[in-house]
């Protein structure tokens, strides 16, 4: 397989930091954050939007948020919250492959809003986000390996059966955690990653790049 048109990479963190090192770039097409990261990054909830539109003058083009609510009706109300603070397709709506997200998150894509499935573990979980017209199911890679499970394999079944529904959805593998990871994936033809920040110069930083340009700037001033 080769990676689709339109692959999406993301950088996942919530540190402005982290994030003003890489961007803007336009190898990423957005950024992605959770409760998690925004924790670990000193993050209060009501500051997300003020992030988030920060990442989107950085140049992202695409930014997602996740839910904090257990149930529908509270996913839902989240959702409606932060969608009203951005433009139409600036945001996407982060929410856990649960019987009560499934639920949610149906009833946001069909009123057209960019919904990703997240915390995706098992095959069956991607192909019911596909059904549902999701734009991303997001299974955890690193997370997956850490369990004893192939995470590679799984991901393959799931990218298998996401093809198979025809749908415009990607998955959107998350933890991954090498350079060698990211290539593996971009072999099974997955249509997008979230990387952390500190992989990004691994990706696009070469020795053998530079070196080569420095012999020729040296030629070039010669």
């Amino acid at each position: 397989m080769t990676t689709p048109a339109g692959f999406h990479l993301y950088l996942d963190s919530a540190d402005l930091a982290e994030l003003r090192a890489c961007l803007p770039h336009p190898v990423v097409h957005g950024v992605t954050t959770n409760p998690t990261l925004l924790r670990r990054a000193g993050v209060p909830r009501a500051a997300l939007p003020a992030l988030l539109h920060e990442c989107l003058a950085l140049g992202a083009r695409q930014v997602q948020a996740q839910v904090q609510a257990a149930d529908a009706a509270g996913m839902l109300e989240d959702a409606q919250s932060l969608l009203a603070q951005f433009a139409p397709g600036q945001l996407v709506i982060k929410i856990p492959a649960t019987r009560e997200g499934l639920r949610a998150g149906a009833q946001l894509a069909a009123a057209g809003h960019a919904v990703t499935y997240t915390a995706v573990y098992a095959p069956e979980q991607a192909h019911f986000a596909a059904l549902l017209g999701a734009a991303y199911a997001a299974p955890y890679l690193g997370r997956l390996d850490d369990s004893g499970v192939d995470g590679l394999a799984l991901i393959a079944r799931m990218q298998a059966l996401v093809a198979q529904t025809g749908g415009p959805m990607r998955l959107l593998v998350a933890s991954v955690r090498t350079r060698e990871a990211y290539l593996s994936l971009l072999a099974l033809g997955v249509g997008a990653i979230t990387i952390p920040p500190r992989l990004f110069p691994q990706l696009l930083d070469h020795d053998a790049t530079h070196e080569a340009e420095r012999g020729f700037l040296a030629d070039a001033r010669a």
